[in-house]
């Protein structure tokens, strides 16, 4: 028989928390020199799966089966955290589970989905995968989950992801500090923490302040997303936070690698992004109860640490093997150059461009095109650029061309087939529409 006074469980899903069963927050002793302020860490790695994720993966089953949706077999794309939850809560209750997830998410976190008995499915996609494209996580799980018997629960869409947190972060928090929490700060990645905790302690003190931290543009950080991938997720809500700062790799390492050895905290990279905007954002003063979400351990990301703290491992040990294909290696070389190089331009230009007649080229697909896109542009999906249609685009390869994408990864797939076909002078949009939407400029929305 169940017993919480003396930790014993019949079911490990019991571990699972509330307000009555939460995960611990500690104080901040050593780091950022506190004097009056009280900042807390929300330990998430105690969650029985080992991340704040578990807290959505297991409010998301819920969810659909108090619909009464059957659930026989899951498939979901994700960074790692969100996949090992539903992983287990499908041993839990037999469900089979299937993840699609980028090859760059650190090994550590795939041989865990392995070892979990996942049907891993490995893409090329960013570390937090991105809505729109056709080659990459969300894609194929929607994909997946057309077979019959399957089922997608979408944690990038799905209302119960903000959900969860307003069930279980929020009140937790609210009774751990005796409803004297003045600010509250969370890493953005899906934005569920954030704003689903967010909503439930405004309700509570207005005066809550409520900020999100995000990383720089082409971080490293899995799980979480740059500014300009934000305005793709769908429960990104600035307008419900008080404040968001942006953290580049480097602090958010180093105080990852602090609170290990100064806090004996075994905290994640994401960890040290949140508690980097909490150090910007929090004052000294008498009164201020700050929790900020610590979303799961360091032992994940032993890979991330090598690359980007390198001092900490003998040369011999930090050298990468060879790649298997080192011609494969060439090209994404290629393609990171190019990334960089002078042909890419921001959105701001690419209007300027646009309103002087040249030609935005969207090579995203045509349900893409459909929901949202640029008055104007040229729809021409990659995947018929790839085969060599040019319908639309102007017949003199010497004209200026700009192509766009969702994110800018496909775009830039384009640019360089539009110069294999001999155009002269393209241009592919940082960012894609992603950036388009954040820098304001007119959308179309049929």
């Amino acid at each position: 028989m169940s017993d919480k006074s003396t930790r014993t469980y019949d079911s490990i899903l019991e571990l699972l928390p509330s307000a009555d069963n939460p995960t611990p927050i500690v104080r901040i002793q050593r780091i950022g020199g506190f004097k009056r302020a009280k900042v807390y860490a929300k330990l998430e790695w105690y969650n029985p799966f080992g991340s704040v994720k578990d807290r959505v993966a297991a409010n998301l089953v819920r969810d659909a089966t108090e619909r009464g949706e059957h659930l026989e077999n899951l498939v979901e794309p994700t960074s790692g955290n969100t996949g090992i939850g539903l992983a287990m809560l499908s041993n839990a209750n037999n469900y089979r589970f299937s993840a699609t997830l980028s090859k760059a998410i650190p090994v550590e976190k795939r041989t865990a989905l392995r070892l979990f008995g996942t049907d891993l499915v490995e893409l090329d996609d960013d570390l937090c995968p991105m809505p729109g494209q056709p080659e990459g996580a969300m894609a194929k799980a929607a994909e997946l989950a057309q077979r019959p018997g399957w089922t997608e629960l979408n944690q990038y869409s799905n209302p119960a992801n903000p959900e969860a947190h307003y069930r279980t972060t929020g009140p937790e928090i609210w009774r751990q500090t005796g409803g004297g929490v003045t600010h509250f700060v969370a890493s953005l990645g899906t934005c569920g923490t954030i704003t689903g905790t967010g909503r439930f302690l405004k309700e509570k003190n207005p005066d809550v302040k409520v900020i999100g931290v995000h990383p720089t543009e082409g971080h490293d950080i899995p799980g979480v997303r740059s500014r300009r991938a934000l305005a793709l997720a769908d429960f990104f809500k600035p307008e419900e936070y008080d404040d968001i700062i942006e953290i580049g790799d480097d602090e958010a390492y180093e105080l990852c690698r602090r609170l290990n050895v100064e806090e004996s905290l075994i905290a994640g990279p994401s960890s040290g992004l949140a508690l980097a905007g909490a150090l910007q954002a929090i004052p000294d003063d008498e009164g201020v109860v700050a929790v900020v979400i610590f979303p799961d351990n360091a032992f994940k990301y032993s890979s991330s640490f090598r690359r980007h703290l390198p001092g900490l491992f003998p040369a011999d040990e930090a050298e990468q093997s060879a790649p298997v294909n080192p011609f494969a290696s060439t090209l994404a070389a290629a393609f990171d150059l190019a990334q960089v190089g002078p042909d890419v331009i921001d959105a701001d230009e690419a209007k300027r461009l646009l309103d002087s007649g040249v030609p935005i080229v969207d090579v995203r697909t045509p349900d893409e095109v459909e929901q949202v896109h640029i008055d104007g542009s040229v729809p021409l999906p990659l995947s018929e650029l790839a085969e060599g249609e040019t319908q639309g685009l102007p017949a003199d390869h010497a004209q200026e061309v700009v192509t766009i994408c969702s994110a800018g990864r496909r775009s830039l797939y384009a640019l360089l087939l539009l110069k294999a076909q001999g155009y002269q002078n393209v241009k592919s949009v940082d960012g894609g529409m992603g950036a388009w939407i954040t820098a304001g400029l007119p959308i179309a929305i049929l």
